[in-house]
C-alpha cells in the first residue's frame, strides 16, 4: 500500500494525515468541541477536489477510539461517507495504541519499553490500556479498560512503564502501586493522525463503509451503522 488517508478525533485534538510513500502532510490542531467544523476544512485542504482515488489514496485510517463519544461518530460518519462513495477499505486504528505510536515518534519511548496509554473517560473514569514496543510498533499487553481511577491495574509483565495521555490528569488518584511503576509521564500527549499511519499498514486489517463503527470499551454505548441510521425503534 501507498496512500493511506488518515483521521484521528478521539481527543481535544483534530487531526488528519495524508500519507503518500514517501511524503507525509498533516493538518493538527486542539480544537475542543469544534471537530465537526474543522474536520472537513482540513480534509479540504489536503485533497482539494476530494477525489481520494485520484490522489493515491488506497484506503481510509481512523481512530476507532476509545475516546470521546462524539469525536468517535464524527470520524466514523466521515470515514463511512468518504468510503462509501469511493469504494475504499478502512482500517480501523486504537486511539490508544496511536498515542503510543506519537510518544515514539516523538522520543519519548523506545524499544522494548512498556508503555501506559490513557485517556480521560469523563464521569470519573479513564481508558486504558498497556502497550510494549515491538520492533518500532506498540503490542498491547492486554485490553483495553474503562475504570474509576484508582481501580487500574498494570500487567505483571510491566514492572516500569511510561505514561501516555490525559488520563495521566488523574495520577494523584492512581493506586500507590501502579505510580511507583512509572518511569515518567506525559499527560499533554494527544494522539496524531500521522501515527495512524504505521498502524494501519502493520495490522491490515480492512473494514467496508458497513463494518466501520467507533471503539467504546463500555458496553451500553451503541453506533448504528448505516443500515440502520435512520431507523426509529
Amino acid at each position: 500500500m501507498k496512500g493511506i488517508l488518515a483521521i484521528e478525533t478521539a481527543t481535544e485534538a483534530c487531526s488528519v494525515a495524508l500519507w503518500r510513500d514517501p511524503e507525509l502532510k498533516q493538518r493538527h490542531e486542539i480544537t475542543p468541541r469544534q471537530h465537526s467544523q474543522r474536520l472537513f476544512g482540513m480534509l479540504g485542504e489536503l485533497l482539494p477536489n476530494g477525489r481520494l482515488p485520484e490522489h493515491g489514496i488506497e484506503a481510509v485510517a481512523y481512530g476507532a477510539g476509545p475516546g470521546s463519544f462524539t469525536g468517535l461518530r464524527i470520524a466514523a460518519s466521515a470515514v463511512q461517507g468518504l468510503t462509501f462513495a469511493t469504494g475504499l477499505p478502512a482500517i480501523p486504528v486504537s486511539t490508544l495504541a496511536c498515542q503510543v505510536q506519537t510518544a515514539l515518534r516523538q522520543g519519548l519511548v523506545g524499544e522494548g519499553d512498556r508503555v501506559l496509554s490513557s485517556l480521560d473517560a469523563r464521569i470519573n473514569e479513564i481508558y486504558y490500556a498497556c502497550y510494549r514496543i515491538e520492533q518500532g510498533l506498540p503490542v498491547p499487553m492486554g485490553e483495553a479498560l474503562a475504570v474509576a481511577p484508582a481501580l487500574m491495574v498494570l500487567p505483571e509483565d510491566a514492572a516500569s512503564a511510561f505514561a501516555v495521555g490525559s488520563g495521566c490528569r488523574f495520577l494523584e488518584q492512581f493506586p500507590d502501586a501502579v505510580r511507583a511503576q512509572l518511569t515518567g509521564v506525559a499527560a499533554d500527549l494527544l494522539p496524531e493522525a500521522r501515527d495512524l499511519v504505521p498502524l494501519a499498514l502493520a495490522q491490515g486489517v480492512a473494514q467496508t463503509p458497513q463494518q466501520v463503527q467507533p471503539v467504546y470499551v463500555r458496553d451500553e454505548i451503541n453506533w448504528k451503522k448505516i443500515p440502520e441510521q435512520g431507523k426509529r425503534k
